[in-house]
């Protein structure tokens, strides 16, 4: 897999502990770049660094890039990948669920890559690969609060790749559909299958597929010239 261009690049993955984010990390290994990643609840995937830290807590950040730039060596890519949900209809979301998902999903991007873009900057190499949601790219009932912080995901990667793009530091989106994890399959099976008549491959993605979409877009051969870009990886349910 040299072809991918990352064998000791040091990666840092917001929420690599399980479902998408883990995944992504055993991907990235697997490709030979040297991995570290935050954790919240428990740890998941064996990794070079394991960082029980807070995205929505700024020094809790700051500590944990640190940590990686002391220990592991210079970040060359990241991964925001860290997210929660807690739906309702509109009228029905409370202002604590409200905050609590733009605090994570979308201050945490901020909180993380605050101590890291200037670094990347003055190495004048880097990629930043955000995680969205096809929910941010077209909406979905009783996910407002989610999908407002994913569509906002979107535009703060457009603009990062930008400003970017003078010190050789790219930033891209992978925007997955629903995929097999332990949040879609606690969605009831008759919800689930309403869901798959709307994808026209008829089936969630799997961890893994997203994760490999994660690593081209963090290749600095396989997407060297791709920055400011959306890849949908949702079975055509939105294109």
């Amino acid at each position: 897999m040299e072809l991918f261009g990352l064998r000791d690049r040091v990666v840092f993955v917001t929420g690599g502990n399980r479902g998408i984010g883990a995944a992504i990390v055993e991907v990235l290994k697997r490709l030979g770049a040297k991995v570290a990643y935050t954790y919240r609840s428990a740890p998941g995937p064996e990794a070079v660094l394991t960082l029980n830290a807070d995205v929505t807590d700024p020094a809790s950040m700051e500590e944990a890039v640190n940590r990686i730039e002391s220990e592991v060596g210079p970040i060359f890519g990241v991964v925001l990948n860290a997210g929660i949900t807690k739906d309702n209809l509109f009228p029905n979301i409370s202002v604590e669920d409200w905050y609590a998902v733009i605090d994570t999903n979308l201050n945490g991007i901020y909180n993380t890559l605050r101590p890291i873009v200037p670094l990347l900057y003055a190495r004048e190499s880097g990629s930043l690969v955000f995680i969205s949601s096809v929910v941010g790219e077209q909406g979905n009932i009783g996910q407002a609060n989610y999908a407002a912080s994913k569509s906002a995901v979107i535009g703060l990667a457009k603009t990062l790749g930008l400003e970017g793009a003078r010190y050789g530091v790219r930033s891209n989106v992978v925007a997955p559909g629903f995929t097999s994890t332990d949040m879609v399959k606690a969605i009831p099976e008759k919800v689930q299958e309403r869901i798959l008549q709307k994808i026209p491959l008829r089936r969630f993605a799997e961890p893994e597929e997203i994760a490999w979409s994660v690593a081209f877009l963090m290749s600095p051969t396989m997407a060297g010239y791709i920055t400011g870009d959306v890849l949908s990886v949702n079975g055509g349910q939105y294109t």
